[in-house]
């Protein structure tokens, strides 16, 4: 268990007003600006580690321990990129700004060459300390559309597509032999060479699902580069082959090689490689489902029909080892930060909140009515979270005094 010692920190309060997400038929709809409008949070005197921010309307909450930050609120405009993919080459045309009345922020595409492949990533920001957004799985830098602007405003912020995902090269697997190569320790060594290479500095990790297991993974592998994480709605692992009965593992590898190897994958890559399945898809793991919007969809939809793309899936739908969140986190020096969308269909709220036991891990923040992309389903609250964690740990150790 983690120690309660508690820290006060300077006076400065922030308070967060919310919108209130309704639940919606998901239909198809237009959408190429997203606008977002809230104040940040206040903290509370600490209490436990366990939070819990109100989605409801007119209501002021607060967040114990995440302080430290100025703000009078923010308004964001992401829009829409045109992207054209030549032999793994982009051009981009991507006006994607903030606007608070002061200066808008850009955000620039880019290619980084890693071990010979291409590697799409996003970046905003000239000042302050470097975020790295990391995505989950089926995912891409795309995802952080609403929250790359709002934090370049403070930050040097970058978001990668991992290898094998989004605009990034997708090495056929078949390719390494027996030997496999979309593993946690693949992206692990991608998102530490990346901060050397490309950041040229530490950085803390911002992370969603299968991402998160990427960045614990990078902070255990290199923990000179890692200042901090935050998780959101980390991936549990669920279809790991230690969490499942052992008369039932060799019925699994049987219908793992199945879809490896036979036409049976990929004619299920082809039936979830659509439109309408990805809109279905994105329906169940949000709970506003009138954040599903065409917009999203095509994000999404359009790197995962490039080639190589399908091969890529398989494999990491047939990948049930590696590491669990729960064997990382005990190895990892930083702080730790788990925001949860207690709606989540597929990481249930219920099993996330036994992280809090990890020494690391400082608070575990509770987004009710909120789904599995908090990111980009409130991004309202995860915006303002993710500047007080980052504030927090920048506050001079001379500022901070121990309370008894």
């Amino acid at each position: 268990m983690a120690s309660t010692t508690s820290l006060t920190l300077p006076s400065t309060k922030l308070e967060f007003q919310f919108l209130s997400p309704q639940r919606k038929n998901c239909s198809r709809r237009l959408s190429t600006t997203t606008t977002v409008s809230s104040p940040a949070p206040r903290p509370l005197p600490l209490t436990n580690k366990i939070h819990f921010l109100s989605n409801s309307s007119s209501a002021s909450h607060s967040i114990p321990k995440l302080s430290g930050l100025q703000s009078n609120g923010f308004f964001a405009r992401s829009s829409s990129s045109d992207y054209s993919v030549n032999n793994s080459q982009i051009d981009v045309e991507n006006s994607s700004s903030s606007n608070d009345g002061a200066s808008e922020t850009q955000v620039q595409n880019s290619i980084w060459s890693w071990k010979g492949y291409s590697i799409r990533y996003q970046y905003a920001g000239n000042s302050g300390p470097a975020l790295v957004l990391v995505h989950g799985f089926g995912a891409n830098s795309d995802h952080w559309r609403k929250n790359i602007p709002v934090l370049a405003k403070s930050h040097r912020v970058y978001s990668i597509d991992l290898i094998g995902y989004g605009y990034s090269d997708k090495p056929n697997p078949r390719e390494f032999g027996d030997k496999s190569f979309y593993t946690f320790d693949t992206w692990a060594t991608q998102l530490n060479d990346f901060c050397v290479d490309v950041v040229k500095d530490e950085a803390f990790f911002i992370c969603n699902s299968i991402g998160g297991v990427v960045g614990l993974q990078a902070a255990v592998i290199d923990p000179q580069i890692c200042k901090g994480i935050m998780l959101l709605n980390i991936s549990l692992r669920l279809l790991h082959i230690k969490k499942q009965p052992w008369f039932g593992r060799p019925f699994i590898r049987s219908f793992q090689s199945l879809l490896r190897n036979t036409a049976l994958g990929k004619f299920f890559f082809k039936s979830v490689a659509s439109s309408e399945s990805v809109r279905s898809i994105l329906c169940q793991c949000y709970h506003d489902t009138s954040q599903v919007t065409e917009e999203l969809v095509q994000k999404i939809l359009l790197p995962g029909l490039e080639p190589g793309a399908a091969d890529v899936f398989l494999e990491f739908i047939c990948y049930s080892g590696g590491p669990l969140p729960e064997e990382l986190l005990p190895q990892v020096k930083c702080p730790v930060l788990i925001v949860w969308g207690d709606k989540d269909p597929w990481e249930p709220v219920e099993l996330g909140r036994d992280f809090i036991n990890f020494d690391c891990v400082e608070d575990f923040v509770t987004l009710p009515n909120v789904g599995h992309c908090p990111q980009d389903e409130t991004p309202q609250l995860v915006n303002p979270l993710v500047e007080s964690f980052v504030a927090r740990h920048l506050i001079p150790a001379a500022s901070v005094s121990t309370v008894i």
